[in-house]
């Protein structure tokens, strides 16, 4: 088996704020043998960050690719928009603690980051990171499945 082939793919996304911080993942990912599916925007042109964030946890649910990245401003909307599509669990980070953290207690799958609030260099230590860190099963598990009973109980109220 190849080194690629024991690398997680990526899915990637961003919009205009995160778009250079997107790029400068994607080839740091690309050079160290990721495999990356670039989901978009591709410009510093004004787009709408949801239709990214779904993008990219459509994919990741679908098992597509085993983890995403997404850059907004912040962020923030990007977490937010991301944690709409069940089974997604988008953690925001702005360091590498906080990223290892969300690998490790909860299980997170998608990594979004401030094109913004983080530079190009930090958004990768940051990334580098997030990949690096397993998620500790343990006690963490019981809180894991509890968030995915909160996607059942949204499920529920909606039929009603």
């Amino acid at each position: 088996m190849t080194e690629i082939e024991n690398k997680p793919r990526i899915a990637i996304g961003a919009d205009h704020a995160g778009y250079h911080v997107k790029e400068a993942v994607k080839k740091y990912l690309e050079t160290s043998g990721y495999p990356v599916d670039d989901m978009g925007t591709w410009s510093e042109e004004s787009v709408d960050y949801p239709d990214y964030a779904k993008k990219v946890a459509d994919r990741v649910v679908a098992g597509q690719d085993d983890f995403g990245f997404l850059a907004c401003g912040t962020g923030i909307g990007m977490s937010i928009a991301a944690n709409k599509i069940e089974g997604i669990r988008a953690a925001l980070a702005h360091d590498a603690m906080t990223a290892r953290l969300a690998r490790q207690h909860n299980n997170a799958n998608v990594l979004t980051l401030g094109g913004r609030v983080v530079t190009d260099d930090q958004a990768i230590e940051i990334v580098k990171d997030f990949l690096a860190t397993e998620f500790r099963v343990g006690r963490h598990q019981r809180r894991i499945d509890k968030i995915a009973e909160l996607d059942h109980e949204r499920d529920a109220h909606s039929k009603v």
